[in-house]
């Protein structure tokens, strides 16, 4: 190729990055964390696996997705408020986020509380509540947890998501450093592994507040319930879009340890995490779409595509890594995970492109105020999964669980696909966002 022609060809790519350059700045910096993220979880559960045994790994993972699950409901909606929200309210965005981070730990710590209790009073076969000890560290962890969903996307929307980068690669750092720690004096059990995410979080949000000078206590002032109050709809809207949307993924460890057993939930949790952390690119790019396009709505279809189309790339290029190299993966882990799990898990990587489209099309929602319509939807799409998931589980074990959750899931992204191709034809600047108040100048 002529130099020219290359000369030509980067020129245009930087102007191009230039129109969107707070949606790659704050892309790039929760792509950096979420990476660091990435590569030191798949570091922690690699260790956890050669530390402890596949049934204390399988218990652990299972309490962790329901912690997951508990942090979602009891975010009700609030994180991707904050991030619409937060610029069309200047001066008022610590108190905002101060009462929305309130609402999210009250309701995360209520229905963790109601989780432990209904484990002793039903007495669960699964067994995963283990004691008051583990009980007090599963609620406290559920409480960080919640602030976490809720906080971090208070970073996200003032567009300084470095501050998420920075707590992300905290947490995974002193989670992985205590898991070692745990390893080396022989405390090889579920609350163990409990222990290590809890400290690991809370450890996280003090590192962030001191490397950022306060960074993370100035997110918040003085509670602001009654504008929280105002927004209570859009509140609603995003919390049902967001249950439906992310539930099904969340719990999926704990129903492979129902359906199946402790022993088969080790082996998919490695090619389960690394999917998932996978999937947090493309849930990132669609995730900074939603206050980049609302601070500049005249640009929103070259955002849209933009993201999309990186987001879909990525996705192809896990997918095919995870098909070609899937029994290696596991062997990484523990030696007898390929035996246990078999090829059954080489397709799961493609689950990632039905992913992507389902999170951009959940962002279109947002951006457009149709979050109500639009969980119904999602709702619909989560029972499919579960069915298919259930289904899978009981006619071919672990294989007929992998194939059910990929499918289900390339058919939602099917159907969001045509959503996209619809939305992304319309003209720029009838895109999906008109209204709302000149934002206040935030810094990145």
């Amino acid at each position: 190729m002529p130099v020219g022609l290359v000369g030509t060809a980067a020129i245009r790519a930087r102007r191009e990055l230039r129109k969107s350059a707070a949606l790659v700045l704050n892309s790039g910096a929760l792509a950096i964390g979420t990476i660091a993220a990435a590569g030191l979880g798949f570091v922690f559960w690699w260790l956890a696996a050669r530390l402890f045994p596949p049934e204390v790994i399988g218990n652990a993972s299972a309490l962790l997705s329901v912690m997951g699950l508990v942090g979602l409901l009891g975010e009700a909606g609030l994180g991707p408020l904050l991030m619409g929200e937060i610029v069309r309210h200047p001066g008022k965005e610590r108190g905002l986020a101060a009462a929305a981070a309130c609402v999210g730990v009250a309701l995360a710590v209520g229905l963790a509380l109601l989780f432990v209790f209904g484990e002793a009073y039903f007495n669960s076969s699964t067994g995963l509540i283990g004691g008051w000890f583990v009980g007090a560290a599963f609620v406290l962890g559920c409480g960080l947890t919640g602030l976490s969903v809720v906080a971090d996307p208070a970073f996200v929307g003032t567009l300084r998501s470095s501050g998420k980068m920075i707590r992300l690669v905290l947490f995974s750092t002193f989670k992985l450093m205590l898991i070692a720690a745990a390893g080396a004096v022989g405390y090889a059990s579920t609350a163990t592994i409990l222990l290590t995410w809890v400290v690991g979080l809370l450890a996280s949000w003090i590192g962030v507040d001191l490397l950022t000078r306060g960074g993370a206590r100035h997110l918040f002032g003085a509670p602001d319930f009654r504008l929280l109050h105002t927004l209570r709809r859009k509140v609603f809207d995003h919390y049902a879009l967001d249950v439906a949307l992310q539930a099904p993924s969340v719990i999926m460890p704990y129903l492979v340890l129902v359906l199946l057993s402790p022993t088969t939930n080790a082996a998919f949790v490695p090619l389960w995490m690394l999917v998932s952390m996978a999937s947090l690119i493309p849930a990132t790019m669609a995730m900074v779409l939603f206050p980049v396009v609302r601070a500049s709505p005249k640009q929103s279809r070259h955002d849209i595509l933009l993201s999309l189309t990186a987001s879909l790339l990525f996705s192809l290029v896990c997918a095919a890594f995870i098909f070609t190299f899937s029994q290696e993966i596991l062997a990484v882990f523990n030696p007898a995970y390929p035996e246990i799990a078999g090829s059954s898990l080489s397709f799961l990587g493609f689950s990632l492109l039905g992913s992507t489209l389902k999170f951009h099309a959940c962002t279109l929602a947002r951006l457009g105020d149709r979050m109500g319509k639009a969980s119904r939807w999602f709702a619909l799409g989560g029972l499919l999964e579960l069915c298919f998931v259930v289904a899978g589980a009981k006619l071919d074990g672990l294989q007929g669980l992998v194939l059910g959750w990929t499918l289900a899931v390339s058919i939602e992204g099917a159907c969001a696909a045509l959503v996209l191709a619809f939305a992304t034809k319309l003209d720029s600047a009838a895109g999906p966002v008109h209204e709302g108040p000149a934002p206040s100048r935030l810094q990145t």
